[in-house]
């Protein structure tokens, strides 16, 4: 990425509010995040923020970077015509804005939709059965899942009231023959889905290549696990690993606030 094309972090954030900037700091991260944890595919698949307000601003990736190198400033804002409402030199992936604007105009209680392409994520999403509770991983990321049929490349306006029917009231969903989609209040709690979905999935792939039977977790657990999954993250659910995600960062790839 030319350097001479990297936007002003001081500029930037003097025309934003503070809550935008925090917002964009913690997005930002969570792209770097991603990268890190070897999710990404290239300069595809996006993460999206809500801002705070009735105008159902969010903000995006800049089509063409990759995630280890986003930062706060380079956000680009949108309207959920896909228009600009802040100065950007940078356009955006028309298929990610089909995406994610139809679940932040559908979904008032959203913040941060997260999509991947992920390799084990893909592998699963083209299983007939999906997702199967072979894990207790499995069962905490399907504990809200959702499924979506692939109608090619998400370019067209008529799928978005599919995409949002099938979603309802789910916080993540799998993208059959394309990927995984987790939502969440903030950028934390989206990470904390993705990363179950994710590591589920690459369960469900390697215990199926070992060739071995397989066993499922019993319906009377299934049953009960909300109530432990709010247990165990002490209601906090994915902002209880955040700090610590973001120190892992800082040691490994810093500079997201930038």
């Amino acid at each position: 990425m030319n350097a001479v094309l990297k936007p002003d972090a001081t500029s930037v954030r003097d025309k934003v509010s503070k809550e935008e900037w925090d917002l964009r700091v913690d997005l930002a991260a969570a792209y770097r995040l991603v990268a890190l944890y070897g999710w990404d595919d290239l300069v595809f698949t996006h993460i999206s923020a809500r801002i705070p307000g009735p105008d159902h601003h969010f903000l995006i990736n800049p089509y063409g970077w990759m995630f280890d190198e986003m930062t706060a400033s380079s956000l680009v804002k949108v309207d959920l015509h896909g228009n600009k409402v802040l100065d950007s030199p940078y356009d955006i992936n028309p298929a990610g804005f089909t995406i994610h604007s139809a679940i932040h105009a559908a979904r008032e209680d959203v913040v941060c939709v997260m999509h991947t392409h992920s390799i084990n994520g893909v592998a699963v999403s083209a299983q007939k059965k999906g997702l199967l509770p072979l894990s207790q991983t499995a069962v905490i990321a399907g504990a809200s899942l959702a499924y979506h049929d692939y109608e090619g490349i998400a370019l067209y306006e008529d799928e978005k009231p599919r995409l949002v029917a099938d979603l309802g009231e789910k916080n993540s969903m799998m993208l059959r023959n394309h990927g995984l989609l987790t939502l969440g209040r903030n950028c934390a709690d989206a990470f904390m889905r993705m990363y179950f979905l994710e590591a589920a999935c690459m369960i469900q792939v390697r215990a199926q290549a070992g060739g071995g039977e397989l066993g499922g977790v019993p319906q009377k657990v299934l049953d009960t696990i909300d109530e432990q999954i709010e247990m165990v993250t002490r209601g906090q659910f994915g902002l209880l690993a955040w700090p610590g995600l973001l120190r892992k960062l800082d040691r490994r790839n810093p500079g997201y606030a930038g």
